[in-house]
């Protein structure tokens, strides 16, 4: 039996259990629920804190889970410290980056000027190695919560903190300082050195259909014979487009998956070359 866990809060449980049941798995139907089994694919899900997911497929309790980038590098044990999970793939959701801000009135403005500096994060572990990699001395503060007051609080001097936008920092006065220190999304994991189970492999092609499924749609049309080489080329499709000859003499009927957000343009640039009857569908599944 697969055993998968599966963010219970925060801005991964939602869009995680939207994936897993677009892939084909049964899901809770309550947020009180902590564990479901799903008979018809021999699988049991189990509904953890972001943060202690990749603890227990480190561990070996579950074969993989579902967490953010960010999370599984804050619990990743040190070298040689005991079993680690590690990155199976990227989600595509949960888009994220782990950035540095102080107040505007700091006069902070580059990274190396938070040397002597005490910054506040909820993420220690991570703000220490980006430190040491930097050959920055700087105090950590480590906060649970609401970094993003730690300044106006007088407990630091500067945050690190996860954003997405950066809005609840400026609404607190601060400003960003240079680069992401770690781009962060959802990502699938599973122990480090474990053998791929056929489940697993499974899951993942399942996982990996519905992202493609996202981002193309199934594009078809009518189009002239001589503008074939032309119009095939705007639309080359994954592996090439099918081309069946039409009833009508001289022309042929084209389909091929097309990136979502090129859709229109590539529906005006066909109709403008010549093609017609251009209709667009979505992709509920794929395997690629």
């Amino acid at each position: 039996m697969l055993r998968i866990a599966v963010p219970n809060k925060g801005v991964l449980s939602e869009p995680a259990a939207e994936m897993l049941a677009e892939s084909g798995y049964r899901q809770r139907r309550s947020t009180k629920d902590l564990a479901v089994f799903d008979p018809e694919n021999d699988t049991e899900f189990f509904y953890l804190r972001p943060r202690d997911i990749a603890v227990y497929v480190a561990a070996g309790t579950l074969d993989v889970g579902i967490t953010g980038r960010d999370m599984l590098l804050e619990t990743a044990p040190a070298d040689g410290e005991g079993p680690a999970a590690v990155e199976v793939m990227p989600l595509g959701f949960g888009h994220s980056s782990f950035r540095f801000a102080s107040p505007v009135e700091s006069g902070i403005e580059r990274v190396d000027q938070l040397a002597g500096k005490r910054i506040a994060t909820a993420y220690p572990v991570l703000l220490q190695r980006f430190l040491d990699d930097a050959g920055i001395s700087a105090g950590v503060v480590k906060l649970d919560g609401a970094v993003e007051t730690a300044c106006r609080l007088g407990v630091a001097d500067a945050v690190c903190d996860v954003v997405e936008t950066g809005t609840t920092l400026r609404a607190a006065g601060l400003h960003i300082i240079g680069d992401p220190v770690l781009s962060s999304e959802a990502v699938l994991v599973r122990r480090e050195g474990a053998e791929e189970i056929p489940a697993v492999a499974q899951l993942r092609r399942r996982l990996r259909g519905v992202l493609v499924a996202r981002q193309y749609v199934m594009l078809d049309y009518d189009c002239p014979n001589e503008l074939l080489e032309k119009a095939t080329a705007m639309t080359p499709g994954i592996e090439g487009p099918t081309v069946s000859p039409l009833q009508t003499p001289g022309w042929s009927a084209v389909r091929a998956m097309v990136s979502r957000t090129e859709t229109n343009r590539v529906m005006d640039e066909l109709w403008d070359l010549g093609a017609r009857a251009i209709l667009v569908t979505s992709i509920h599944a794929s395997r690629v």
